[in-house]
């Protein structure tokens, strides 16, 4: 019977060493991977075109709207980053200019990518940036600080129901990952 015992234990230690490989290989794989739907989705398309150009909106100085600004560094990204700006608010319509900030942290150079997210998510469409340091990898030199501004709007068209966005960003590591 302890053979059998001994058996059956050996083989359920075995599959979750395996779960836990396969899980930490999914998680170190998971930005290229998000490239990789973007790309499918056209969203970094949709970034970079939003880059293009400034639109033209008429401005709405009798409305304004709060504009957080959250950012966090993945937990394997050696890197301090943090908006200048917390909050602020704007008027739809007219452009704005933030500054965030980063330090690589090490004594190497590290290749970092921030992808953005705004909440809430249906408000993302009105919500243009035409300069920001999330549309490409960027390179830091040993030690090296930052300052990346995000240059953006509110489209006057952004129903009335909304009163705060929230822009936030996570940096992660990206200096071992080759690029196609």
């Amino acid at each position: 019977m302890s053979q059998d015992l001994e058996r059956k234990n050996s083989k359920i230690v075995t599959k979750l060493v395996l779960v836990v490989l396969v899980m930490f290989g999914f998680g170190y794989a998971l930005v290229p991977l998000y490239d990789v739907l973007c790309d499918i989705t056209g969203q970094n398309i949709k970034l970079q075109a939003a880059a293009d150009s400034e639109t033209e909106f008429t401005v709405d100085e009798s409305r304004e709207i709060t504009v957080e600004f959250i950012t966090a560094i993945n937990e394997k990204t050696p890197m301090e980053f943090r908006a200048e700006t917390r909050t602020m608010k704007v008027h739809p319509g007219k452009y704005y200019t933030v500054n965030f900030y980063a330090k690589n942290i090490t004594n190497n150079p590290i290749k970092a990518q921030a992808i953005p997210s705004i909440s809430p998510g249906l408000a993302e469409e009105f919500f243009k940036k035409i300069q920001c340091f999330c549309f490409e990898t960027q390179t830091f030199q040993a030690k090296e600080e930052k300052k990346m501004p995000v240059r953006f709007a509110v489209n006057p068209k952004l129903p009335e129901r909304y009163k705060i966005i929230t822009l936030s960003y996570t940096f992660f590591d990206r200096t071992n990952i080759t690029e196609n």
